[in-house]
């Protein structure tokens, strides 16, 4: 993460960490039916710098223009990727993150109509679980991801969770 004054990039783990069980997820009954009413286009990777930018367009951000290059280079090398919410023409959310094995760290999201990276974040994890991906890192808890379940767990589990993903074989794609 880029620090949001300086821009100096650092390593962060957190203990503990926060992940999203898949089978804690459950979206709310008010997100569920604007899942039903479909207002939101869903597609892949089909504007990841674009996402990334949105994401970094707040008042203080560890998006800096050099974490932008770099995830910009991990897409392009097929291990960043990013799921977009269209309305018509616009985009109107999204969020990206990295996939490694069966491991997917979710690094940002940002949302221009209501509900729209939610509607992305549940398309997200759908598609996590058919590929059988075996952990959805969230890294720090707060409000918006434990409404989808995240619960902090001690680094030690962490990291026999993420030893065990690493050697999944699944792909994003």
């Amino acid at each position: 993460m880029a620090h949001s004054r300086t821009g100096a990039i650092s390593w962060y783990s957190p203990d503990p960490r926060a992940i999203i069980p898949f089978r804690a997820f459950v979206p709310s009954r008010s997100l569920r039916q604007t899942l039903r009413k479909n207002i939101y286009r869903i597609t892949i990777n089909s504007a990841f710098e674009k996402v990334i930018r949105s994401c970094s367009e707040r008042e203080e951000t560890w998006i800096s223009n050099d974490m932008i290059r770099a995830y910009t280079e991990l897409h392009t090398k097929g291990f960043a990727h990013s799921v977009e919410a269209w309305c018509d023409a616009q985009l109107v959310g999204g969020l990206y993150g990295v996939a490694l094995g069966g491991a997917f760290f979710g690094e940002s999201m940002f949302s221009r109509q209501p509900d729209s990276s939610k509607v992305a974040f549940v398309h997200l994890v759908e598609r996590l679980k058919a590929r059988r991906f075996l952990l959805l890192d969230t890294q720090f808890i707060n409000d918006h991801v434990r409404q989808f379940g995240a619960v902090e767990i001690p680094r030690s589990r962490y990291l026999a969770l993420l030893s065990e993903a690493l050697r999944a074989n699944t792909s994003f794609l």
